[in-house]
């Protein structure tokens, strides 16, 4: 016999919280993406906020974009290396002015994709 899930799924009538920025909709994946890596599980539905996407669709628009030559190499390095850091490139440090133009190159781009998913408000 078959136990029924304790935990409510995700319906349309559940309300969602879409990010008020893209820079926290792609922090939100990074730390998404470090827990499935160390083994944990998640779903729809099953965090504190409910978020109108998963983590792999932030991830499928930014692929989208590297494939159709919008965003480059460069792009996702410096997404990657700072938000594994949880923190954007500080435009005041001489090490990381380089960094922070392309950040904000990157997120111009990505912005108007998430916006029009509904992902970001």
């Amino acid at each position: 016999m078959q136990r029924e899930r304790q935990m409510p799924r995700a319906t349309a009538t559940t309300p969602t919280t879409p990010f008020d920025t893209v820079e926290q909709a792609w922090f939100w994946f990074m730390e998404a993406n470090a827990a499935r890596q160390e083994g944990a599980r998640f779903g729809a539905g099953r965090g504190l906020v409910s978020r109108p996407c998963e983590p792999l669709d932030v991830l499928r628009a930014v692929d989208r974009l590297y494939r159709n030559r919008r965003l480059f190499r460069e792009h996702l390095l410096v997404l990657a290396h700072y938000g594994r850091r949880h923190m954007p490139p500080d435009p005041q440090r001489r090490r990381e002015m380089r960094a922070h133009a392309i950040w904000t190159e990157a997120f111009d781009r990505i912005s108007p994709v998430l916006r029009e998913k509904g992902i970001v408000a």
